[in-house]
């Protein structure tokens, strides 16, 4: 069994989000078991529990552990093929992130298309790999460290890009005939701490998102411009009173009818 392994195929991602079928997943990962022996766990019939093992056996996610006799029945003993499964953007591949589109070192949401895109290119690259049964050269490095300030932050930022665009000077040989492209990827973000349970708050991460992002080359979020002296609107004239409105001017007196010759 993997430790972790890539779904690519859009029906495998479709198969895998299934809350039953995730449930077995985990269940399978534990250790192989039968359809019998995973009804009693999820609740559900024998016969809808091997329902959802053959989905997830076409698709890859499950296989054929053994096979044991109990009774007049032969039981299929399946196990996850992995322990656990991380869904590539190649799945939603029409609208996937694409970093290319946009360049902002400072932007959490480039930051994220990176991520999806290391996720792609590894996954593709451990299962191209994996049929050939062959190894892949990889690294990663992974920390924490704590800043008393952002000031202090922004320095180490400038120091870790002066460092690494150095080693990329010193190595890169962009004309060896036998040479291998690597991509580099370094990233810092704020560590996201585990929310208590019943916590009403939100994700650590959010508030230390707002602290920093105080930069001085960015607006603060939220202010509005302050309404100019040309933009407020004019003194309106008093109405009169409706009462006067109501009233009108005087009016001759019309003479009495008997008055009127003719009549």
């Amino acid at each position: 069994m993997l430790d972790v392994t890539v779904i690519e195929d859009p029906e495998a991602a479709a198969v895998s989000l299934d809350p039953i079928r995730a449930r077995l997943l985990a269940e399978l990962a534990a250790g192989p078991a039968s359809a019998a022996m995973l009804a009693g766990k999820v609740g559900l019939p024998r016969q809808k529990v091997n329902y959802h093992l053959k989905a997830l056996e076409r698709h890859g996610l499950v296989e054929l552990a053994g096979e044991r006799r109990k009774g007049n029945v032969t039981e299929r003993l399946m196990r996850a093929t992995a322990a656990s499964y991380v869904i590539s953007p190649l799945a939603l591949a029409a609208v996937q992130p694409d970093p290319d589109r946009f360049r902002d070192q400072l932007s959490a949401r480039w930051l994220l298309a990176l991520g999806a895109r290391l996720v792609r290119d590894v996954g593709s690259l451990v299962t191209g790999a994996a049929r050939a049964r062959k190894g892949l050269a990889t690294y990663a490095l992974d920390g924490e460290v704590t800043f008393a300030s952002a000031a202090d932050r922004a320095a180490f930022v400038q120091e870790l890009t002066a460092g690494v665009s150095a080693l990329l000077r010193k190595y890169d040989a962009p004309d060896a005939a036998a040479g291998r492209g690597h991509r580099i990827v370094v990233a810092v973000h704020p560590t996201v701490r585990p929310q208590a349970a019943g916590a009403s708050a939100p994700p650590d991460g959010s508030e230390e998102a707002d602290r920093l992002d105080d930069r001085p080359d960015r607006p603060a979020l939220f202010d509005q411009p302050k309404q100019t002296e040309s933009r407020k609107r004019p003194d309106r004239t008093e109405l009169p009173d409706r009462t006067e409105l109501r009233k009108q001017p005087n009016q001759t007196e019309l003479p009495d009818r008997t008055e009127l010759p003719g009549l």
